[in-house]
């Protein structure tokens, strides 16, 4: 069985090769290291391909930008994969507004040469696609919201469990990142209805892990635990720091995925992070990473908010665990925060492995 993978150097798409390669797949990964060029040098991937390499049989990387239609057409022709996991993307909600066009055409062009490229070469192959919960754009923050001492939450009972698949994406502030990937989350959707296609889209909140390389305009918990480790200051970005993010390990991204892939359904949607459980501030994430480091956080605090940015977004998993019962979280808030301190430590802080 093949698998291709888009963003294989990243944290998701990492994580899906190592899971599959040991199921016995053979692995199709493609990166072509745009992290460096959005975000510098402490986004390179570089260190995680070489350690695909090492530990994979059989891996194989493919250098070919997803927004080279002709080369994506190419790629999938030839391997005809049983299966295409698309995570490569411009993930920064910020960097968006400086580089629009390159957002776009990753995001949404990239994304729709990819299922083209499927529909022609092996419609039948599940297309599992890594969207984002800011297809919701800024509508989250209309909920009637209570503020804690440490954390903001929901005030209104219809979303005790979060915010499900039914919520609104329309009517509301998305930044280009947002729109960009709710023109991907669409097309991914109709590919799967107009030309019944097995395709899903995962809207992701926090994904983190030991493998992340976080940056401080992506990469929440991966970033937050480097700068502990470095006293290295921490910016806050409004709303007091009681912002809430909900937090799913890649390993269990992965697992999920697998789920779909084995029993594939048309034109799924399923918000995908790690549910009211593994929620949390960003205070109570220093906290959390001040127990195991026994390093206080430094940070400042700047009052004014990211534009379109949630105040509180947990993902409701009533579905996901209903579709695949099989399935769920397996690793706690306080167990990812650990492995994200420990693998820094291991790979160190320098910039030869961020």
């Amino acid at each position: 069985m093949r698998l291709l993978v888009t963003g294989s150097s990243g944290l998701i798409g990492s994580e899906v090769c190592v899971h599959f390669a040991s199921k016995g797949w053979t692995i199709h990964g493609v990166d072509n290291n745009q992290r460096p060029v959005f975000f510098g040098p402490q986004g390179d991937t570089r260190w995680n391909q070489t350690r695909l390499t090492e530990q994979i049989r059989g891996f194989q990387h493919h250098e070919v930008d997803i927004r080279d239609r002709v080369g994506i057409l190419e790629l999938v022709k030839t391997v005809k994969p049983n299966a295409i996991v698309h995570t490569a993307a411009q993930p920064s909600h910020d960097r968006a507004a400086a580089i629009p066009f390159d957002d776009f055409d990753t995001n949404a062009v990239g994304t729709f040469n990819l299922l083209e490229a499927a529909r022609q070469s092996c419609p039948e192959s599940p297309f599992v696609h890594m969207s984002t919960n800011k297809v919701y754009g800024d509508r989250p923050n209309m909920i009637k919201l209570k503020e804690l001492d440490t954390k903001f939450d929901y005030d209104d009972p219809a979303y005790e469990y979060g915010i499900a698949e039914d919520f609104s994406i329309d009517q509301s502030k998305h930044s280009l990142f947002g729109a960009s990937k709710v023109a991907a989350d669409i097309v991914v959707q109709e590919y799967g209805r107009y030309f019944n296609m097995p395709t899903c889209c995962l809207r992701g909140g926090c994904l983190t892990g030991p493998n992340h390389s976080g940056v401080e305009l992506h990469g929440f918990l991966s970033y937050l635990v480097k700068c502990n480790l470095e006293g290295r200051e921490y910016k806050i970005f409004g709303y007091k720091g009681k912002q809430v993010r909900d937090n799913i390990h890649s390993e269990d991204v992965a697992r999920f995925m697998a789920a779909f892939i084995e029993s594939p359904r048309s034109a799924e949607v399923y918000n995908l992070g790690g549910g009211k459980a593994n929620s949390c501030s960003i205070h109570e994430a220093f906290k959390i990473a001040e127990s195991f480091t026994c390093k206080p956080q430094v940070y400042s605090y700047v009052d004014e908010n990211r534009i379109g940015d949630h105040i509180c977004y947990y993902s409701d998993l009533r579905k996901m665990r209903a579709h695949y019962p099989g399935w769920d979280i397996t690793h706690t808030l306080e167990d990812t925060i650990k492995q994200i301190i420990d693998a820094w430590k291991n790979r160190g802080t320098s910039a030869a492995h961020r």
